[in-house]
This record gives C-alpha cells, sequence and structure tokens, in this order.
C-alpha cells in the first residue's frame, strides 16, 4: 500500500503539478497533444526520468537474497516515504523530479520483495490468494491520491498530497513488528558463502534459468509498453482533454476498486481452478482491449477503461504473480523479482516515448493507444513456453539450480 501510494502520487497529481509550474498546461489554443503535455517536451522527460529510475530496483531487490526479505522491505519503505514527504518542500520542478526519481527504485523494489514474501510464507493453495492481497494493497495506495483529489474537487494540491507520506512513515515501527522473515529464506540465506564470486556479482541468476528469466522479463517488458502510458496519462487526459472532473473521477474510483476487488477473486478462482498460464494469457489479452477503449470513446471511454483496466488487471495479476514466484528457487527469487522490475521500467519508458511521438504524429490518442495495445495482445502467446505450476509447493516447481 505504501509503495502504491508513493508510486502514483506524481501521476495522480499530474495536472496539480503541470499547472504549478506552468507545464503542459491546458489552453484555449492548444491541440489536445500540448494540453497533455505528451512527447518529448519537459513533462514527458520528466515522467521519462521518474519511470527510468526504476531501473535501480534490481541492486535493492536483490539484496533481499543476501541481506534478507524483512530487512529489505522496511528499510527501502522507511526511505520511500521519507522521500516522497521530502518532496513537498522542492522549490521548484526538477529538484521535484529528482527526489520522486530516487524513491521510485525504492518503491519499486518494495512491491517485489513483498510479493516475494507473500509467496514464501504460504502453501501452494494459498499463493495466488497471498499475491493477490499484495495486488489489492498497492491498488489502495495507488487509488489515495485520486481519492484525496476528487473528495477535494482539486483543491487539494501535490504538496499536500506528498507530505500524507509523513504519517504513513510514522506507522514503519508498528509494522516492522508484524513482519517476519520467511522460514525457507532464512534456511536458504544462511547457507549463502556473501564472500563467493556468484553471490557478489549483481544480478546473478544460474545459467540453466537465464532462458526462463528473460522469456518472462521479455513478457513484462511488452505489459509495461501498454500499461506505462495508459496508466500515467489517464488521469490528465480525462481531466485536460475529454472533461473529466475530479469529482466525477471521486465516482468512478470506488466503482473501479469494488470491480478490482471482485477481479481479484475471479484472478484467484481462475489461477487455481484452470491454471496460471491459461489465466494470464486471456487476461492480458484482454488488458490491451481496454487500453484501446481508454483512449477512443472520450470521456465515457476514459471512464469505462479506467475500470475495465482495474477489472482485468487485477484478474491477471495473481496467475502472473504466481507464476513469476513459483518458477525460480529461493535462492533468486529476489533478483529475480528484481530484473522484471527492471524490464518492466524499461518497457513503460519506451511506451510512454512511443505513446508521446505516435500521438504527436496523427494527433490522436486512439492511435496512439493501439500502437501500444497491439504489441501486448501478440505476446500473449510467450506464456506457452513457461511451465505451468498449479498445484505445486515452491521446492517442487523451482529446486535449487547449482549455477
Amino acid at each position: 500500500m505504501y509503495a502504491g501510494f508513493a508510486q502514483f502520487t506524481a501521476t495522480a497529481a499530474l495536472p496539480d503539478i503541470a499547472e504549478a509550474f506552468d507545464i503542459g498546461v491546458p489552453g484555449s489554443d492548444a491541440s489536445i497533444v500540448e494540453q497533455a503535455g505528451l512527447g518529448l517536451g519537459t513533462l514527458g522527460i520528466a515522467l521519462g526520468i521518474i519511470r527510468l529510475a526504476s531501473v535501480a530496483a534490481l541492486p535493492v531487490a536483490r539484496q533481499a537474497d543476501r541481506l534478507g526479505r524483512r530487512r529489505v522491505l522496511l528499510v527501502a519503505t522507511a526511505l520511500t516515504l521519507g522521500l516522497t514527504a521530502a518532496g513537498a518542500i522542492s522549490p521548484s520542478f526538477w529538484p521535484l523530479i529528482i527526489i520522486l526519481a530516487v524513491a521510485r527504485p525504492l518503491a519499486s523494489a518494495v512491491n517485489a520483495v513483498a510479493g516475494v514474501i507473500a509467496a514464501e510464507e504460504v502453501a501452494t493453495r494459498d499463493r495466488s490468494k497471498a499475491l493477490a492481497v499484495i495486488t489489492a494493497g498497492y491498488g489502495i495506495g495507488a487509488g489515495a491520491p485520486v481519492l484525496l483529489r476528487g473528495l477535494t474537487d482539486g483543491a487539494i494540491g501535490y504538496r499536500a498530497i506528498l507530505l500524507v507520506a509523513i504519517p504513513l512513515l510514522a506507522t514503519i515501527p508498528l509494522v516492522a513488528r508484524l513482519v517476519d522473515e520467511p522460514a525457507r529464506a532464512k534456511l536458504v540465506i544462511s547457507e549463502i558463502d556473501p564472500d563467493s564470486p556468484a553471490a557478489k556479482r549483481l544480478g546473478r541468476v544460474p545459467r540453466p534459468l537465464v532462458g526462463r528469466l528473460a522469456l518472462l522479463c521479455g513478457l513484462g517488458f511488452v505489459l509495461a509498453f501498454l500499461t506505462g502510458p495508459v496508466n500515467t496519462y489517464l488521469f490528465l487526459y480525462g481531466e485536460a482533454v475529454v472533461g473529466l472532473s475530479p469529482a466525477m473521477q471521486t465516482i468512478i474510483l470506488p466503482i473501479g476498486g469494488v470491480l478490482g476487488g471482485v477481479g481479484l477473486l475471479f484472478g484467484i478462482w481462475l489461477a487455481d481452478e484452470i491454471g496460471r498460464i491459461p489465466t494470464a494469457m486471456w487476461t492480458k489479452f484482454a488488458l490491451a482491449g481496454a487500453g484501446v477503449l481508454t483512449y477512443s470513446a472520450g470521456a465515457w471511454g476514459a471512464a469505462g477503461g479506467y475500470v475495465a483496466t482495474l477489472f482485468i488487471g487485477s484478474s491477471y495479476a495473481p496467475a502472473v504473480a504466481a507464476t513469476a514466484a513459483e518458477i525460480f528457487p529461493t535462492s533468486i527469487r529476489g533478483t529475480a523479482a528484481g530484473w522484471v522490475t527492471l524490464t518492466s521500467t524499461i518497457g513503460a519508458v519506451a511506451g510512454l516515448i512511443t505513446f508521446g511521438l505516435v500521438a504527436e504524429a496523427t494527433g490522436s490518442f486512439s492511435t496512439a493507444a493501439w500502437v501500444v495495445s497491439v504489441p501486448t495482445a501478440v505476446s500473449v502467446i510467450g506464456y506457452r513456453y513457461l511451465p505451468e505450476t498449479m498445484g505445486l509447493e515452491l521446492e517442487e516447481s523451482a529446486p535449487e539450480v547449482v549455477s
């Protein structure tokens, strides 16, 4: 939840940030692309910097395989919230972007390590449920800034939203008492020689698992190529281009939240009944369709696309998260999560740039949405080459491999 809040504050408050610093502010004689500040302009570059900073999540997440999950999770969470709050006192635009960029990889690592802990703490029959809880927590945190803006009809500024991180930071000592190191991780980490060359190598993965990791990273890249621009520009597009007011967004938000919860339950059932791979394939294909809808049918399309994206994305999450945890051994599970985060980050940045360039060249958000959605739809074929892990414990689906 804290990671979702920290990562989504800049996106949700983008209209406020743009207006506060006179960047991409809607104008009567501006084109729709100029209104949204898309492309390689100041706002687009700033968003790309924040997104691209998440590549640094790999070394942070990797430390969970060396120092332990709990320590990395708590320290990274505290730093993330502290930096998010610090953004509120930024005197100008670029210092704010730098602060948020430094916080971004820490938040990404928190999300990755939280998923690893959830997967390792439970038996296989409960794994998709546990990972769904992590997804729900992230969604609640990500929705909080939008809800705050909506309840005040946009009157609350981005600085006030960023300062919400302070009371969250104050709860870290309480949260720390509830977090334990997973027993299987503690056992495996205790047997690793921290001075060995393999343990010191950044991002080290045993050779037999490189192909599996590369495929999963590629699938994550293509998905982020879609969700990066679709999610980042949604509220700015809805408010500045098609006229969705913050109050209307507040009405849509709880509807999306309810459907997101229903989607999680549906995704858990699918992952545990028909398998991780079929569920990931078909929900990802549907997610591509929702991306097109969001930017192709005006205000109601933006609202409907947002709700559909929440439902379908929530249905997709348990299956793909369970697969990512179940196909790698405990000794490198944090490292693998870091690699997936890194490649997804690059995919999101590539999607942001591509979306902006296409929108600028064609003057159409719909065309840009098609361009970033089609590769995602085609990529579902790749899941056929990953093993099905439904019903297997972690030590069965991913035994330790001697490199």
